[in-house]
């Protein structure tokens, strides 16, 4: 069974392809590395001990993927390729339309060509908006309020769309809260390129000595300690979920949309105390005001992804930090860049 990985060399990405590779699925991965750098791709074998077949491409090249499609025999397409920090597609909203909707479009034109109708997409729980209560449920009016937001809703709507013009399509969406976390060798986890868009990669480097201090926007919101609450995924077990997702778009047809979480939200302080404790330091913070457009609470139901995947993620915020850390530790702390 064969594996087509687009963005397989970021952060979410490279997990995936070990817990595919693992699994005993061949993979193979397209990344142009705007997000990511080469040596993912060396430590996805490493960890694994199985090759994969990489292409350097963008999604948006209409003959480099469907040169992929034509010397590889597809079974199904996990698409995790795309821009995602939040507060940049605010000040750039044509460059991640264009980006994100047009290499989606590519990919699912060279699928119906190639007669591969199974997919897997990276979504997220920005679709769920501002105005949804908590716990989010894939049921609710999907929104949302930035551009990157809207790309999401967008291709969840494209593929829907697709899917209702043929019964032979099979699509999962998969709507991801806030993946953290590393693989447990220390090989791979969240180095984005440029400034990081998340918290916890600006923690990571404050308590790795390279920023002075982690900004907390806001901390007068209805929360027990008045900062945003948030549901904290271990990358790992949220690139299992994708394996669970993918037996099902092979047995299955039509759409569903999944959400990963654990159900559970951890306040910005909380991360901040659960990261001091992985580093064994304090962290220095500043408190700033909340940023417009932040919701004061995001965690998902995870009801469905039992019931439906026979999924649930199994790690703890501990076990998040402390992989976190230990890649941070061996990458920059130790010298050991990988």
């Amino acid at each position: 069974m064969k594996v087509f990985v687009t963005g397989g060399a970021g952060f979410i990405g490279s997990h995936t392809c070990v817990e595919l590779l693992n699994a005993g699925y061949e993979v193979v991965i397209a990344d142009n590395f705007s997000n990511s750098k080469p040596e993912a791709v060396e430590n996805i074998q490493r960890i694994t001990g199985k090759p994969v077949s990489f292409y350097q491409a963008d999604m948006r090249d209409r003959e480099a993927i469907r040169k992929i499609f034509a010397e590889h025999s597809i079974d199904v397409v996990i698409h995790f390729a795309g821009f995602k920090a939040l507060l940049e597609s605010v000040c750039k909203p044509l460059w991640y339309y264009e980006n994100n909707l047009g290499g989606t479009f590519v990919l699912c034109q060279a699928m119906q060509e190639a007669g591969c109708k199974r997919i897997v997409f990276s979504s997220s729980a920005t679709v769920y908006g501002m105005k949804n209560p908590v716990p989010f449920k894939e049921d609710m009016p999907t929104a949302a309020s930035n551009p990157y937001g809207c790309t999401k809703v967008m291709i969840e709507q494209i593929l829907t769309d697709l899917a209702a013009t043929d019964p032979q399509w099979s699509v999962s969406l998969l709507r991801y809260f806030n993946p953290i976390g590393a693989h447990p060798s220390g090989l791979l986890g969240e180095y984005p390129n440029g400034n990081p868009s998340n918290l916890l990669p600006h923690i990571s480097l404050v308590a790795a000595g390279l920023r002075p201090e982690v900004i907390v926007f806001g901390d007068d919101y209805d929360t027990p300690d008045g900062t945003g609450v948030r549901d904290y995924i271990h990358v790992a077990d949220l690139a299992r979920g994708h394996l669970f997702a993918l037996k099902y778009v092979l047995e299955h047809s039509g759409v569903e949309a999944v959400n990963l979480g654990t159900g559970r939200g951890t306040s910005v302080l909380e991360l901040l105390a659960a990261y001091s404790e992985a580093c064994g330091k304090k962290i220095p913070y500043r408190i700033v005001p909340r940023r417009q457009g932040d919701i004061a609470v995001c965690y998902a139901d995870t009801e469905k992804a039992r019931c439906l995947f026979g999924w649930e993620a199994q790690r703890n915020i501990s076990q998040m930090c402390a992989d976190s850390w230990n890649f941070v530790k061996k990458r920059f702390v130790e010298g050991n860049i990988l």
